[in-house]
């Protein structure tokens, strides 16, 4: 039996935290048998699990560990999101911030969404709330309701987390798009049907807790989410990850269980300091690979409660996010570079006016009037309005009026523009 206990034998293997399921599809190491290698793995795992305030329908507690796997992910995490770091000024700029905060939780929205069925397109999407218009069927509306909760938890982020705010929380998921309307916001009741999570295939995944523990459940959550439970330290992003699979698992509403966990998970984030969370569309990246999400929940229930797996995959999914957002950011940040190296040595335009493009580039929507451009350049008002006035004739600005008061308007389009020039 020594050979089985070898502290060669880790938790993981080669930075990956193994289940049985993909385990015994490799060679052991030595003369170990599949058998006795993960009997190995499982007694390093329990001697560094931690016991969560979560229990299983049975009362058994499900753990969570901290491989260096994890460890790695919750620093990269840790040191991209929740302190002021290097990032492009888009997102530091207060004029240009919120724009890139609609633009994710319109993203969110519609792709949390598709993970539960919405077959609208992207683009219609964006269209239908950016315009305000009404949601034309049941895909729509979901992601109306996806972005009405995001932003419902995005002013309530400072806020206790109660059973309370959940329940609104799922109203507004479901809004419009429940069989009875009376659902919304309503746990599942005793001597009700439960609800199941069922495969494409008709097979049973996951039988929730029964519904008479629900509100004790849900006062656990709360608490957990709260962070007023005496577990001990718990890093902030792993608690936000769990409280997404603790309602996840209880699945205590009849619909829009995962649409619901996921905008709790956000909240979580936002509610713990990590302000870049605002701008990640982790739902994106689930959708590209449904079937690992859904095997991290399996995996989790298959091997005695161990979240860890859930736990690993959310993080790899969080970092990914972080990822992107930056790359994506870097690209419209090179956008607005080339088209400043563009205009900077044009003869038509002075040094004033570059000076405005410049801002109006990296700030769109900026309004401009001649008093602000004068005082910034220490000229008169005369010239101040010339140098406005030919912008707009170039359709570079574009002019509005407050009574007898006139400004301009950087357009949205502005690097287009420059650009056709």
């Amino acid at each position: 039996m020594r050979r089985i206990f070898s502290s060669d034998i880790k938790p993981y293997q080669n930075g990956k935290y193994l289940h049985w399921d993909e385990l015994r599809h490799r060679t052991p190491p030595g003369e170990l048998s599949h058998r006795e290698w993960w009997f190995g793995i499982k007694f390093s795992r329990v001697n560094m699990a931690h016991p969560l305030p979560l229990k299983d329908g049975d009362g058994q507690a499900f753990t969570y560990s901290m491989p260096d796997p994890v460890l790695e992910r919750v620093h990269k995490i840790d040191q991209r999101s929740s302190g002021r770091i290097e990032i492009s000024e888009l997102v530091t700029n207060p004029s240009t911030r919120d724009r890139y905060i609609v633009s994710s939780l319109m993203e969110e929205a519609i792709t949390s969404s598709q993970l539960e069925g919405a077959t609208t397109s992207r683009l219609v999407a964006r269209e239908m709330i950016a315009s305000g218009r009404a949601p034309r069927d049941k895909s729509e509306q979901m992601i109306f309701n996806n972005y009405r909760a995001m932003e419902f938890v995005r002013h309530n982020q400072r806020e206790k987390i109660t059973p309370d705010l959940i329940s609104e929380l799922h109203t507004i998921v479901t809004d419009r798009t429940l069989d009875d309307p009376r659902d919304a916001g309503r746990l599942q009741s005793p001597g009700e049907k439960r609800v199941q999570v069922i495969s494409p295939q008709d097979e049973v995944l996951h039988t929730p807790p029964p519904a008479e523990q629900l509100p004790e459940r849900m006062e656990a959550l709360c608490r957990f989410a709260n962070g007023e439970e005496s577990e001990g330290f718990l890093y902030p992003v792993i608690r936000a990850v769990i409280v997404h699979f603790w309602l996840a698992y209880d699945h205590p509403f009849v619909d829009g269980n995962g649409r619901t966990a996921r905008a709790l998970f956000y909240w979580c984030m936002l509610r713990y300091q990590y302000w870049l969370a605002e701008y990640l569309t982790i739902s994106k990246i689930l959708t590209n690979a449904p079937a690992q999400y859904g095997r991290s929940f399996l995996y989790t229930e298959t091997d005695s409660g161990d979240t860890t797996y859930f736990i690993l995959y959310n993080l790899r999914v969080i970092i990914r996010a972080i990822e992107e957002l930056h790359q994506y950011l870097q690209r419209k940040m090179a956008e607005v570079q080339k088209i400043e190296n563009l205009i900077k040595n044009k003869a038509d335009f002075n040094r004033r006016q570059l000076d405005l493009l410049g801002h109006a580039l990296r700030t769109p929507g900026a309004v401009y009037t001649v008093e602000s451009h004068r005082s910034t350049h220490g000229i008169t008002k005369q010239t101040a309005r010339t140098d406005l006035q030919k912008l707009e004739r170039r359709e570079l600005l574009l002019r509005g009026a407050l009574g007898k008061a006139h400004y301009f308007v950087s357009p949205e389009d502005l690097p287009d523009r420059l650009h056709n020039l």
